[in-house]
C-alpha cells in the first residue's frame, strides 16, 4: 500500500512535519508494510520557509536585519540544498508580530528588513526566490524591499526618502544604478492569495491599512504615496501596477518587485506543493492520499493546502482511483462541498466532546489514531475507489 501524506500544520499544536509523522505512524500501525511518503506542506503564508527548508532537507538561516519599524531583529530564510532556490517570508522581518510591542506607525513601517534578507539570498547564489506575502506590518508598496536590494527612492531635490509609505508622496525618481547585480537575473515568484489591486477602495491602504493601525488620515496619506509610487514605477519600467490584481497584497509589496524585477504572482498553496515535491510523489502512484489542517472550513477549499492537494490528485492519472481524505482538528464543510472539491471524506480528530486545549495537547496521538482507523477503512475498500461511511473504531 502506498500512501502520500501532505498535511498542513495544526496551528498551536503541530508543525507540518509533526502532523505528517503522526499520520504516518497511524498508517503504519494499520498497514505495517505500507510505503508512506510524508511531505511538509504549507499554503504560502507564515511558516512556509520552515516547511520548504524541511522539504529540501536544509536548515533555516538566521540573519540580523531590521523589523518594520527599523529596529534590529533576527529573521530566518531558507535555501535549497543545491543553493538554487531561496524562500523568504515578508512576515519574518517585516511582520505584525514583530512590532506589536510598539505603538503603530503605519506611515513609517517599511519592508527594508525583508529587502536585506533578499539580498542575502542573492549573495548566497540563489537563482530563484520564492517570496511569501502575508502578515506584513507595512504599506510601503515594496519600496523597502527594493531599497534593501540597492535601489534609491529620491525626492525632487535628489535626496533619498526615509523608509515607509508615508514618504512616497514626495517620490520623484527611482535610481536603480546600485541595484543588486543578481537581482534582475533571478526568477522571482510571489506566493499571493489575494486579488486586491494596489490602489482604490480595494487597494492596499484602504483594505489592509486599518488592520495595521492606520487611521483614516493615514490611509489617505498611504494611498497618495502608493499612487505616486505606481506612477514613478511605470515611468521607469513601462510596467503598470496600479490596477494589477494581487499588487495590493502585503501592503503593496508586489508592486516594485513586479515592475522592476518581473516577478510573477502565483497562488501560494500550489506553488509550495510543487516545491515540496507533491507532483513527483503523486506521479509514482498512490492508494490513499491524506491531507488536512487544524480547521477544515470553507477557506480550505479556496486555494489552501486541502484544495491544492485534491486538485493535484485529480489531475494525476496515476492517482485516479486514490481516495483523498482530510484529517483535521475541526471539520466545518458539508460533505457535498467536499465531494465537489475532490475530497472523498473528512474526519475530525476529536473523539467526542472535547475542549480546544484537550485537542491541542493530544493532537499528535489523536491524529495518529484517526489515521490508523482511516487506513483500515481504506484497506477494506481495497485501497481504491471512494472511501465513504463511518471510520471504524
Amino acid at each position: 500500500m502506498r500512501v502520500v501524506v501532505a498535511v498542513d500544520s495544526f496551528k498551536g499544536s503541530l508543525t507540518t512535519r509533526e502532523a505528517g509523522e503522526a499520520v504516518a505512524a497511524g498508517v503504519r500501525a494499520a498497514a505495517p508494510g505500507a510505503d508512506v511518503v510524508v511531505l511538509p506542506v504549507a499554503d504560502g503564508g507564515e511558516g512556509t520557509a520552515a516547511c520548504l527548508a524541511d522539504a529540501w532537507g536544509t536548515r533555516l538561516r538566521e540573519q540580523t536585519t531590521t523589523d518594520a519599524l527599523g529596529r534590529r531583529c533576527e529573521a530566518a530564510w531558507g535555501l535549497s540544498a543545491d543553493g538554487s532556490t531561496a524562500v523568504v517570508e515578508v512576515a519574518a522581518a517585516s511582520g505584525l508580530p514583530g512590532v506589536q510591542d510598539a505603538p503603530a506607525r503605519p506611515r513609517e513601517a517599511s519592508t527594508l528588513g525583508t529587502g536585506a534578507l533578499l539580498a542575502a539570498a542573492l549573495d548566497a547564489g540563489a537563482q530563484e526566490v520564492v517570496l511569501c506575502l502575508g502578515g506584513s506590518a507595512t504599506t510601503d508598496g515594496g519600496a523597502g524591499l527594493l531599497a534593501g536590494l540597492g535601489a534609491r527612492f529620491l525626492d525632487a531635490d535628489g535626496e533619498e526618502l526615509p523608509p515607509g509609505g508615508g514618504a512616497l508622496a514626495r517620490l520623484a525618481r527611482l535610481d536603480l544604478t546600485d541595484l543588486h547585480p543578481r537581482a534582475r537575473a533571478a526568477r522571482w515568484r510571489l506566493a499571493c492569495d489575494v486579488t486586491n489591486p494596489l490602489l482604490g477602495p480595494r487597494g492596499a491602504a484602504a483594505v489592509y491599512g486599518p488592520q495595521k493601525g492606520a487611521t483614516p488620515e493615514d490611509v489617505a496619506a498611504l494611498e497618495a504615496g502608493l499612487g505616486r509610487l505606481a506612477s514613478v514605477l511605470e515611468e521607469a519600467t513601462g510596467v503598470a501596477v496600479a490596477d494589477r490584481p494581487g499588487c495590493g497584497a502585503a501592503g503593496g509589496a508586489p508592486a516594485t518587485v513586479v515592475a522592476v524585477l518581473g516577478a510573477s504572482l502565483e497562488p501560494g498553496a500550489p506553488l509550495v506543493l510543487a516545491e515540496a515535491g507533491l507532483p513527483q510523489a503523486l506521479a509514482a502512484g498512490a492508494d490513499l492520499v491524506v491531507t488536512g489542517e487544524g480547521s477544515c472550513d470553507p477557506q480550505s477549499l479556496q486555494g489552501k493546502v486541502v484544495d491544492g492537494v485534491a486538485r493535484a490528485v485529480r489531475a494525476e492519472p496515476a492517482c485516479a482511483a486514490a481516495p483523498v481524505v482530510v484529517l483535521a482538528g475541526r471539520v466545518a464543510v458539508p460533505p457535498a462541498e467536499l465531494a465537489a472539491a475532490g475530497v472523498d471524506a473528512a474526519f475530525s480528530i476529536a473523539p467526542g466532546a472535547a475542549t480546544l486545549d484537550d485537542l491541542q495537547t493530544g493532537a499528535a496521538a489523536l491524529l495518529a489514531d484517526l489515521a490508523e482507523r482511516v487506513t483500515r477503512l481504506a484497506r477494506r475498500t481495497g485501497g481504491s475507489g471512494r472511501a465513504t461511511g463511518t471510520v471504524p473504531s
